[in-house]
């Protein structure tokens, strides 16, 4: 039996592939089902951010960050602002792809404990990534589905991700309180990556289009796949050799996840769902930002969170308020992947890259996590409500 060696993607595409031959969807409804707008978000944004990872800038920073940090509480916050930050640019998990080496590499210069930096490279980078719609998979479907324009979804919610990182901290340094201090560290020597300028020039300029293309076009899927081709063709590299960088199996995973959930939805399955939890989600506007943002929570560590917001999207359109359920949809599923190790895929990247060097134990992860999930939705809360 090879069941349990499935991995996400192979398992969303045998949801597919059972949809069709079950009869519940025809292989045109099946295709029907594929939101190519996303797909299309997705890729652009994949080859800005395979440029950058070719011109070496993202360690170039992680670099230059780590190397000035003068004791472990300013390690600390270089580490938890600079890929909260980068993750609502890029998507969070491409930031713990490129930190985590250098920051381990770092660390074992030190007399420092590794883990309480680790864990906040993956849970800052989930929080940071909310304040955009390109900050990770999820807030891209919301983007697509919601339509709410790029610049007033992080309006609203910058302010939840800024707090959210601050708090994250302060959880950290209180539960690591004998790790992390303000005895100065001794320099750290590390190999100083060669950054490609010229390339790296090239791709934040396109970068730069493509956010104002966001803000004022809307079109989240024209704006990034024009900016990715525009570096296939300005940046003097073999788009093979870009290309590879390119993660298909999320790709693949995304058109799995859209047939499965368009079958779920022709089975009326999503109806049945939604009628049984409404009861339960509060007759008046704050009272459903509090019971989505629990159910939100819960849920996604159930299903995980993509495939929630996929099968939740239907249901937004029946809020009193749909528009600021769409930002409780984003922040509480974007939260969510701070509950346990397996609760997102950035938290699983930091520690396999990691587990040659340190283990990060479930319990490690938990009591951070459970504290950051619990005290980063309250603050969203209140700021939504308010």
């Amino acid at each position: 039996m090879k069941w349990h060696r499935l991995d996400r993607p192979s398992g969303a595409l045998l949801g597919a592939v059972l949809m069709v031959i079950t009869g519940v969807l025809t292989l045109d409804e099946a295709y029907r089902s594929i939101d190519f707008n996303t797909i299309l978000l997705l890729l652009g944004m994949m080859l800005v951010i395979a440029y950058l990872k070719i011109a070496n800038c993202f360690k170039y920073l992680s670099y230059l960050l780590i190397t000035h940090a003068g004791n472990s509480f300013l390690l600390l916050c270089f580490v938890s602002f600079s890929s909260g930050i980068l993750s609502a640019l890029f998507v969070n998990d491409t930031i713990c792809l490129m930190f985590t080496p250098l920051l381990i590499l770092a660390l074992n210069q030190t007399k420092l404990n590794p883990i309480p930096f680790l864990i906040a490279l993956a849970t800052s980078s989930n929080i940071g990534s909310v304040v955009t719609l390109t900050g990770n998979p999820q807030n891209m479907l919301v983007g697509v589905f919601s339509k709410i324009p790029y610049l007033d979804f992080t309006l609203h919610l910058i302010p939840i991700g800024i707090l959210s990182l601050i708090a994250n901290i302060f959880i950290i340094c209180l539960l690591f309180r004998k790790d992390i201090n303000f005895n100065k560290l001794d320099a750290i020597a590390l190999i100083k990556p060669a950054l490609d300028v010229r390339l790296t020039t090239k791709s934040l300029v396109v970068l730069f289009f493509i956010f104002l293309g966001f803000i004022f076009t809307g079109n989240l899927p024209l704006s990034a796949i024009t900016g990715g081709l525009a570096l296939i063709i300005l940046s003097g590299i073999k788009p093979q050799h870009v290309m590879e960088k390119v993660d298909w199996t999320l790709l693949l995973f995304f058109s799995g996840l859209f047939i499965v959930v368009g079958g779920i939805n022709k089975a009326g399955f999503l109806t049945l769902t939604h009628n049984a939890v409404e009861p339960y989600l509060g007759k008046t506007v704050s009272s459903q930002i509090i019971h989505f943002s629990i159910f939100s929570v819960i849920a996604s560590n159930l299903v995980s969170n993509v495939p929630f917001v996929l099968l939740s999207a239907t249901w937004i359109d029946k809020f009193i308020d749909p528009k600021t359920m769409w930002y409780v949809l984003a922040m509480s599923s974007t939260f969510a992947g701070n509950l346990t190790i397996m609760g997102s895929v950035a938290n699983m990247i930091v520690l396999e890259l990691s587990k040659e060097h340190v283990h990060v134990g479930f319990w490690d992860f938990f009591k951070v996590g459970f504290t950051t999930t619990l005290v980063s939705t309250i603050i969203g809360i209140i700021i939504l409500i308010v």
